[in-house]
């Protein structure tokens, strides 16, 4: 625990040689998540990964939680944590989206790029897509129903949602499968939520605004969408909806490599949205990759 600005931090911190990854986790998700990756990465890397404001241990901020809230909370961790060098920048998610604004607003901070599954700054092309039964899971009830938990207490949340571990999870020691449990029952995790959704469109277009992503190696993971789908079904969903979303998703996601002249996109076959837990081999392999060529390319060394 660390505390910075007005609120304390929880913070990961594994490994204590060569270069710097950091991880940011995904909306309403642990960094205890990424166990395998992080597990396997700090015997070669230093590895650095933190709950945001409301999740875990963190405490929540009275502004709104939002990228730039947590831009501004992983620069402080950095100045707190006295690392000045070029970092490698791991985002999944919506972790990818606060990546992004973070590269554009300290391009000078960052040694490399990897989007896992990203949010896209063109996220509202998803909106336009008319899907009935997607979409009624819009933003706006998630908001509502974050805000509905954010009110409840951790009993109540424990008997509303029988929080589980997924099969990979379960894999884990026991220790983290327990904090994975404890996360999932903190309401102070559904007002940050509440507060990220209600957020993200404007942080999309703000993002946009900032100008041109910086020109550093970029590497981005998609899932895999044909899995997905059938992954889906099992959910009551129309497979013509998810062919058509997972195909503007694909779309979205492939275009980020081309924010950087370096940018390079791999599929991440047999994977669903959570390429951490599906795919975790590949995360490994594409930092190694692209640690390995920077240090080969004299004018990005430092």
């Amino acid at each position: 625990m660390i505390k910075i600005n007005d609120h304390k931090m929880e913070v990961l911190l594994k490994g204590n040689k060569g270069p710097l990854v950091i991880i940011l986790t995904g909306m309403g998700c642990s960094f205890e998540e990424w166990y395998e990756v992080t597990q396997t990465l700090s015997k070669t890397y230093r590895v650095l990964t933190f709950h945001r404001q409301g999740l875990g241990q963190s405490e929540i901020g009275s502004g709104i939680q939002n990228t730039a809230s947590t831009v501004r909370d992983l620069a402080e961790i950095l100045h707190y944590l006295q690392i000045d060098e070029p970092v490698y920048l791991m985002g999944h998610s919506y972790g990818g989206l606060c990546a992004q604004h973070f590269a554009k607003i300290y391009p000078e901070k960052v040694a490399g790029v990897i989007l896992i599954d990203s949010t896209s700054v063109d996220l509202k092309e998803l909106e336009k897509l008319d899907l009935p039964v997607l979409n009624q899971d819009s933003d706006q009830s998630w908001i509502e129903k974050s805000l509905e938990y954010s009110n409840k207490s951790e009993c109540e949340l424990m008997e509303i949602l029988k929080p589980s571990l997924t099969e990979k999870q379960r894999q884990f020691p026991k220790a983290i499968q327990q904090k994975l449990l404890d996360f999932q029952v903190n309401p102070l995790l559904y007002k940050a939520m509440a507060s990220e959704i209600k957020e993200w469109t404007k942080d999309a277009d703000l993002i946009r605004s900032l100008g041109d992503f910086p020109d550093v190696p970029l590497i981005v993971i998609g899932r895999d969408k044909e899995y997905t789908i059938q992954s889906e079904l099992e959910n009551g969903i129309p497979e013509w909806e998810l062919r058509i979303f997972e195909e503007k998703w694909e779309e979205l996601i492939t275009n980020q490599s081309k924010l950087s002249i370096h940018g390079e996109f791999f599929l991440a076959s047999h994977s669903g949205h959570s390429v951490f837990l599906d795919r975790p081999e590949l995360i490994i392999e594409c930092v190694h990759k692209m640690v390995g060529r920077v240090d080969c390319v004299p004018s990005l060394q430092k």
